[in-house]
């Protein structure tokens, strides 16, 4: 029976003990958003799609890589018209030819297009590194701006990518100005 008293003794004070734990914490919720609502947190948000797609730094970048690659993509169209010339050309002769011309013409023709199916992956791959070099300078430049604008105007917090930003919060205007006159 004494055990038992002494048990529940203990366990009443554990519990006092958790309840002013529980006191302490509710307190310190409620008191927090009142803390808070003494310095607002300033929120912006900037679309980098907008950044990609409208800002002078990323159409020049997009410039630089077509100059780049024109020439080679040139060179691509003209391989695959001279591989559909060649395939009309056969198909035009074909009725007149020895099977052995046609056979001798039609590995030409697949070993032509093999290789301009090649040089055809090669160029997208290229292409496809250098575009993401040349987006990730862009994307770099307007992130250091962004970093800058948020220190010079104690914005606590910039998102990139949101569902949905109110046009109110919305910086990306102001980032592609600093970008585009950063050049």
């Amino acid at each position: 029976m004494r055990w038992r008293a002494l048990s529940h003794s203990m366990s009443l004070g554990a519990g006092r003990a958790l309840a002013g734990c529980l006191a302490l914490l509710i307190l310190t919720l409620i008191a927090a958003p009142q803390a808070m609502a003494q310095e607002a947190i300033r929120i912006g948000f900037v679309n980098t799609e907008r950044i990609l797609r409208e800002s002078s730094v990323a159409k020049a970048a997009q410039q630089k890589l077509e100059q780049e690659f024109s020439r080679r993509e040139k060179e691509l169209q003209d391989a695959a018209a001279r591989v559909k010339a060649a395939g009309e050309r056969l198909d035009r002769d074909a009725a007149v030819m020895t099977e052995t011309e046609r056979g001798r013409r039609q590995r030409e023709i697949a070993d032509l297009d093999r290789e301009f199916q090649r040089r055809q992956r090669e160029f997208r791959e290229d292409l496809s590194q250098r575009r993401n070099e040349e987006l990730a300078g862009v994307i770099e430049r307007a992130n250091r701006i962004i970093r800058q604008m948020a220190e010079q105007e104690r914005i606590d917090l910039i998102l990139q990518e949101a569902v949905y930003a109110s046009p109110r919060i919305d910086l990306t205007d102001k980032v592609i100005r600093l970008l585009n006159s950063s050049r």
